[in-house]
């Protein structure tokens, strides 16, 4: 059984969460929506295929107002004309910022996103990706586990 990153270091984890509440307070801050950075969250931990972040970010992105359908047309979001111009352009920079190195084309979407969002706004979607990564990492070394949940996403015993 590997062990479990957050458990073994805990200090290392806090000083994760601290890192990961200044990120969200300063993409707020920003211009960058909690919407739009759940879209983020939840995108790139569906690429990591990190199913803690995927289950969490799922129900916070629910909690933050995104539509189902978007939450379940969201690995097909290029196919689709659901999401509006700045949802995309989050999207953009999830995709990217997951799927390094960039290419030409992520190198295109990322121009894209960046006149859409302003860089401000970019520079946080950007940073959201880094800090959504480096957790998925840690969820799946650490092998967090999924339990089962109700509609209103409370743990069943």
């Amino acid at each position: 059984m590997r062990p479990s990153l957050d458990k073994v270091m805990p200090e290392a984890w806090k000083a994760a969460g601290a890192f990961s509440s200044a990120i969200r307070a300063a993409a707020l801050q920003r211009g960058l929506s909690v919407q739009e950075s759940e879209f983020i969250k939840l995108r790139a931990s569906q690429i990591n295929a990190c199913v803690f972040c995927v289950d969490l970010h799922s129900r916070e992105a629910r909690r933050a107002g995104i539509a189902q359908q978007k939450l379940d047309l969201l690995p097909a979001w290029r196919e689709t004309g659901l999401f509006d111009d700045r949802q995309r352009a989050v999207l953009a920079v999830a995709e990217a910022a997951t799927s390094l190195p960039t290419t030409v084309e992520t190198d295109g979407d990322l121009a894209g996103a960046r006149s859409v969002l302003g860089e401000e706004a970019f520079v946080a979607a950007e940073w959201v990706a880094v800090t959504i990564n480096a957790f998925n990492r840690i969820s799946i070394l650490s092998r967090h586990s999924v339990r089962p949940r109700d509609t209103e996403g409370k743990i069943i015993r």
